[in-house]
């Protein structure tokens, strides 16, 4: 599993990429759609960035998934939006606010099958992990 440190870096570079090629070049990774997430941090309130690959998505609901290489922690973005799910996304450069919420479990099962049969690194990161990893849907905020 990437260290913190690492993660971090990956992120840092993704969005100086994104940002020198002027938003050519940095919104696809491994054949998915990248989405910068951008979440209120549930200690400090300070508005937090992280880059994200979304695999799949339905109609205007963009999934997402809180694998962390499978970490047995969850990701911190995530936990940020469990306390505040009022999110800002950026697709393609285009800025909307967005309704964080976790897959149910009967979603989840729906979902995961489609998700790992097309992006196999998923099921090895929950291979590596006795959590059950979430997905989350980013909705369009009403």
């Amino acid at each position: 599993m990437p260290s913190r440190f690492a993660l971090k870096s990956m992120n840092a570079i993704h969005k100086t990429l994104l940002t020198v090629s002027f938003g050519r070049i940095g919104w696809n990774a491994g054949n998915m759609p990248v989405l910068k997430l951008t979440t209120v941090g549930r200690k400090s309130g300070v508005k937090r960035e992280v880059m994200l690959t979304s695999p799949l998505q339905i109609g205007d609901t963009w999934v997402i998934v809180a694998s962390k290489g499978g970490d047995d922690d969850h990701p911190a973005w995530y936990l940020n939006l469990l306390a505040e799910p009022r999110v800002e996304v950026d697709i393609r450069g285009t800025r909307s606010v967005r309704t964080a919420r976790v897959a149910s479990t009967d979603e989840r099962a729906s979902m995961w099958p489609r998700i790992t049969e097309t992006y196999t690194g998923y099921a090895g990161y929950q291979n590596r992990t006795s959590r059950e990893i979430p997905l989350v849907l980013l909705e369009p905020a009403i």
